[in-house]
């Protein structure tokens, strides 16, 4: 998986229609540099989209960091106030900005990244349209190296000028755009860092040019020369802490996210209403045939016994009569008390031994026997199973010795 930062430069020099280079690397999750170059933002779709992240560090002139002090709040209840805590240091509206807060001090200090909401809107969605999976924006001047109790800055060479980016604290910068004079330059820089000193990251080319220079200046006002790698930025980039892209909202680098499961949510929508819709057609189908059945049993049941005036449960009540015609024609149901004893009666002769009952109960229309004590062995019952299923009985154990006996499925009559 790898990580895609890209430096793009101040607005400023966008505005005055310069050609716009980006320096860009592409790194992998340890660190290690796969990949760096400068292209314009637009050559850089492939990079973009097989990159698991994209880190665009916002030129440092474009992002104004304010420190504020606000009681504790939840992130909702900060995020709506934060307007009205830098409104007096805003120039404008403050809801045309994009304001993203860091964590707080000690003494509930906090960091405030201020930017032109249209101008992060544009860069941000231009990723997004080039297929970046996740976005995120950190200020440029928060990603340089900082050591404690000196200023750390940035000179480089842009398509229109300098851009100087200074890091005064942990939590604190500014950037510049100058034009492209270098004694100018350093003369802004030692002016902006006061008495602190200062270590300048420059590109390699331009080490030569500025030594000379930074030799002249007073003494005491030293500035260190550092060769600049994008070494330096990957590693200072993870420790930022401010992140613009969360604040933009709906048209951040969530929407990116939402954007890939657009079809994959459409087709399971769709796919859940066809299957609704079939469960709802099966069960209206099921249902008229349920009630065809009903109508055509009711329908039979009339023709059957047309005097009959209550009708409840067609089946049953069929079922009932014909027991009761059967009993009064002479011929006993297979339920009844005397037509099962006797078929168990009879069943009873295949066994060598037969005083093996102890009681014998009739009860909800079965035969309920207790054997006797070790008079019944496997052999036995499997012997008397099959003689009662040739009489079309079954027998099943309730408990060790407690036998129950009535008729096999649809061998006999119903309940009455």
């Amino acid at each position: 998986m790898t990580t895609l930062l890209i430096r793009y430069p101040a607005k400023a020099s966008v505005d005055s229609g310069a050609a716009q280079t980006c320096p860009f690397a592409l790194v992998g999750d340890g660190g290690n540099l796969l990949q760096q170059g400068a292209s314009a933002l637009g050559n850089l779709a492939d990079l973009v989209a097989s990159s698991r992240r994209v880190v665009l560090l916002l030129a440092a002139a474009d992002v104004t960091l304010l420190r504020v002090v606000a009681p504790p709040l939840s992130a909702a209840r900060l995020k709506a106030a934060l307007p009205a805590l830098v409104e007096e240091q805003v120039l404008g509206d403050p809801a045309d900005c994009v304001l993203a807060a860091g964590a707080a001090d000690a003494e509930g200090g906090r960091t405030v990244a201020v930017v032109q909401r249209s101008w992060i809107e544009v860069l941000v969605k231009a990723l997004l349209a080039q297929g970046a999976h996740n976005v995120s924006v950190l200020p440029a001047q928060l990603c340089l190296p900082f050591q404690p109790g000196s200023v750390s800055a940035a000179l480089s060479t842009g398509d229109s000028g300098f851009e100087l980016i200074l890091r005064q604290s942990q939590t604190m910068g500014l950037g510049l755009t100058l034009p492209a004079q270098p004694q100018a330059a350093l003369q802004t820089l030692r002016a902006m860092a006061g008495d602190e000193p200062v270590t300048l990251y420059l590109a390699p080319a331009q080490m030569a040019q500025f030594a000379p220079l930074v030799a002249g200046i007073e003494a005491g006002h030293g500035i260190t020369l550092m060769e600049d790698h994008w070494a330096h930025w990957v590693a200072a980039s993870r420790t930022a802490g401010l992140d613009l892209a969360p604040a933009l909202g709906a048209s951040g680098a969530n929407a990116r996210q939402w954007q890939r499961w657009r079809w994959p949510l459409r087709i399971a929508v769709l796919a859940l209403l066809v299957n609704v819709a079939g469960l709802n057609i099966e069960w209206l189908r099921l249902k008229r045939e349920a009630s065809a059945i009903s109508l055509s049993m009711l329908q039979t049941f009339k023709a059957a016994y047309p005097k009959e005036a209550v009708i409840l449960d067609p089946a049953a009540q069929m079922r009932k009569n014909i027991s009761l015609a059967k009993a009064d024609g002479g011929q006993p149901s297979a339920d009844e008390f005397t037509a099962l004893s006797a078929a168990f009666g009879e069943a009873l002769g295949v066994l060598p031994r037969k005083d093996i009952i102890a009681t014998l109960e009739y009860r909800e229309r079965a035969l309920q026997i207790k054997v006797k004590p070790n008079t019944v062995d496997a052999g036995t019952l499997a012997q008397l199973r099959t003689a009662l299923a040739a009489r079309k009985l079954d027998l099943s154990e309730a408990t060790p010795g407690t036998w129950q006996i009535r008729p096999l499925n649809g061998a006999g009559g119903g309940k009455s």
